[in-house]
């Protein structure tokens, strides 16, 4: 069973729909007890990295995360979900987040050249930097759905994918059991769904 992290932050439907069409045992919750009991966690997030990882500690389920994922866990952070894995967010302010991934969140504004629209919000390839088992079933420039304003950043020996906004932005990130993805798979289509499936079928 895969249990996705319900902390307040985000609309958790689509992706809950996205592992069922997969026909995959998937339940969103708030309760620790499922959570450790769970095969696989995803936290999923939307918004600004302050108000999400107080969210989360308020809750207390960032130290179910933590456990899990020290434990051995596959974890998968989606979007925002993915940004709280790393060491720090700067966004409204300097924020601690997960620190399971080494590197910061930071601002596309000033990274990115002028004129680009921020937030980055559509369809963008991915760039492979690296194999991995997440990306087994994607092709060299298959799309997936974007939606932020911040990105990470000094995150290398995590990168396994990037995608071009201006300049390469990270796109994909896997440290042994823990993983991220900017974009939403569960709004990425086909992609998206082979990205998920392969998540719910990796064996660490």
């Amino acid at each position: 069973m895969i249990a996705i992290v319900d902390y307040g932050v985000g609309n958790l439907f689509s992706l809950c729909c996205s592992l069922k069409s997969l026909e995959l045992d998937a339940c969103v919750t708030a309760e620790p007890a499922v959570i450790r009991n769970a095969d696989k966690v995803i936290l999923p997030g939307v918004g600004a990295f302050g108000d999400a990882i107080d969210k989360l500690r308020e809750t207390g389920l960032d130290q179910i995360v933590l456990e899990e994922a020290v434990s051995g866990k596959p974890l998968l952070g989606i979007c925002l979900g993915m940004q709280l894995l790393f060491d720090k967010g700067y966004e409204f302010g300097e924020h601690e987040g997960l620190g399971l991934l080494r590197g910061s969140v930071v601002a596309m504004h000033g990274s990115i050249p002028e004129g680009l629209k921020i937030p980055q919000m559509g369809w963008n390839a991915l760039i492979r930097k690296r194999p991995h088992p997440l990306l087994r079933e994607v092709r060299e420039g298959d799309c997936v759905y974007f939606v932020h304003s911040f990105y990470a950043a000094d995150c290398e020996e995590s990168l396994v994918a990037t995608t071009e906004y201006g300049k390469e932005l990270t796109a994909v990130v896997a440290r042994e059991n823990v993983m991220g993805c900017q974009f939403h798979p569960e709004k990425s289509g086909p992609v998206g769904l082979r990205i998920l499936k392969a998540f719910a079928e990796m064996k660490l």
